[in-house]
């Protein structure tokens, strides 16, 4: 018997006022043929010896054991269905709308009633497909309310995003894991793509930047890492840089320029595509220290109205190039000879 409070209260048990405690006990019963354990609240007469309950720990319980079965038999408990409702903020009757269920399905379902199997299934991947809720959505989009469609849309869409950019950060980490632990590659640094990003807009945002072209800002990017390793003994982002024809470029650099809040505009040209860095609306920098950003004030200053050939003609004539094989890691030992100070 676990105490949870005592309560001054008429115990209907010894049919006299005093203190009553309300205590949880692990309770035993079958249900739908599986014996299922599941905690019960009760109140607690010191006087008589005995357990009784109220009509809303009755209905309480009866909860507790339900969602215990669902847990047992792998289910959706009705916390969880309560949960990837909210994630999109629509209600009971208008889900069952979207679903194709009965109207009062999910309103059984957030209580008494054990889903089945199938519509378990449909409810987990509306947890975790947001692009399929859209999808569900629009072809609901006559049968709900203007304000309740526009609602749920920019709750799916947001919900998109943020899976888009849950998948793009996990698939560049895929591209780092051959490097984790070495962080010799790294810089004495673990990779943070939050801190990647606010260094890109720090570049992008500022005015002593021009013509930052994804060339150029790679190489502003290794000069960045390499002048802090320089002075502090680690890089500031993380990355791991290959040296390649035209100087130093971070492994995953097509997936970098795709990151939350990095402005990049594509453009086609004759000889393919170019990428141009913007200003953003966030100015702000949450990730960078004031030493870090020190860092990048003198990186601007070297090489913020260089063009693209200026830097990387700069590159090549770096120690850290010219001692490295084409296509082989750049290591940061090689920092230390660094033209910048």
């Amino acid at each position: 018997m676990k105490i949870l409070r005592i309560e001054k209260r008429f115990c209907t048990s010894c049919m006299e006022e005093h203190d009553v405690k309300v205590v949880e006990i692990e309770e035993e019963n079958i249900f739908k043929g599986e014996s299922i354990t599941y905690p019960a609240e009760y109140f607690y007469c010191d006087n008589d010896d005995e357990y009784y309950a109220e009509d809303d720990m009755i209905s309480r319980n009866g909860l507790s054991l339900r969602n215990a079965y669902r847990q047992k038999m792998g289910l959706l408990t009705t916390s969880q269905i309560v949960a990837i409702r909210g994630k999109y903020g629509v209600s009971q009757s208008d889900l069952c709308i979207i679903l194709g269920w009965g109207e009062k399905t999910i309103t059984r379902y957030e209580g008494f009633q054990v889903q089945d199997v199938a519509h378990d299934s449909i409810l987990r991947k509306l947890d975790n497909d947001p692009e399929w809720f859209i999808y569900l959505l629009e072809n609901s989009r006559e049968k709900l309310q203007p304000a309740s469609y526009d609602k749920y849309k920019e709750a799916g869409m947001y919900l998109v995003e943020k899976s888009q950019s849950m998948y793009l950060r996990n698939a560049i980490f895929s591209q780092y894991a051959p490097y984790f632990g070495k962080i010799e590659l790294s810089g004495n640094t673990i990779l943070s793509l939050d801190k990647v990003s606010d260094v890109v807009r720090y570049f992008s945002n500022s005015k002593s930047v021009k013509y930052l072209y994804k060339v150029k800002l790679m190489k502003m990017l290794w000069y960045a890492d390499a002048l802090s390793y320089k002075r502090y003994g680690h890089a500031i982002t993380g990355l791991v840089y290959c040296a390649l024809p035209m100087g130093a470029v971070p492994i995953a650099h097509r997936l970098l320029i795709l990151l939350d809040e990095i402005n990049c505009e594509e453009s086609e040209i004759d000889d393919g595509t170019i990428y141009n860095f913007k200003p953003t609306e966030n100015k702000t920098y949450p990730n960078l220290t004031e030493q870090e950003k020190d860092v990048l004030d003198t990186v601007i200053t070297r090489f913020g109205f260089s063009t693209k050939n200026e830097i990387v003609n700069a590159m090549h004539n770096e120690t850290a190039f010219t001692e490295t094989a084409p296509r082989d890691i750049i290591q940061f030992k090689y920092a230390k000879a660094l033209s910048l100070s």
